[in-house]
């Protein structure tokens, strides 16, 4: 069980990366979007944004006992924010790498309320605040579709 939650909590591995382990889980997250690409539709993102998030609250707050609060090593959420951003975007290479960097932006920048979120306890806070990040890029890249 042990080994899942890690596995799950970093992403199969890219939270493990020694060089910036949260643009590695949302690169990851980028490439399985477009690995999915031919069935990749908002309905689809968002199940996949939901269900990875419920599992990424409970192995977030697992994993903690292992790492520590909100470790570098958990990038599951990473995941699930860079997917909600990616919910209604043009899936072209173009349109992934604004979703990608805008995500990138807000999740390091944390604008209000996604710090007040990251204050959640246990795996919530490790979850929600780049859920709003997440979400903020979707708005942005939603206004940006014109030009991508």
């Amino acid at each position: 069980m042990k080994f899942l939650i890690k596995a799950i909590a970093s992403a199969c591995g890219a939270g493990l990366s020694p060089v910036a382990p949260g643009t590695a889980g949302s690169a990851l997250a980028v490439g399985i979007a477009l690995c999915l690409r031919p069935w990749w539709t908002p309905a689809l993102a968002l199940a996949l944004t939901l269900v990875i998030s419920l599992a990424g609250v409970y192995c977030a707050s697992r994993a903690e006992e292992y790492w520590g609060h909100d470790s570098h090593k958990i990038v599951i959420d990473e995941v699930a924010g860079m997917w909600l951003a990616l919910a209604f975007t043009p899936l072209s290479w173009t349109g992934a790498a604004v979703a990608f960097f805008l995500f990138r932006l807000l999740d390091i920048v944390k604008p209000p309320p996604a710090r007040q979120a990251e204050r959640l306890p246990g795996g919530w806070g490790v979850m929600a605040d780049d859920l709003v990040a997440g979400a903020y890029a979707l708005v942005l890249v939603r206004g940006l579709s014109a030009w991508i």
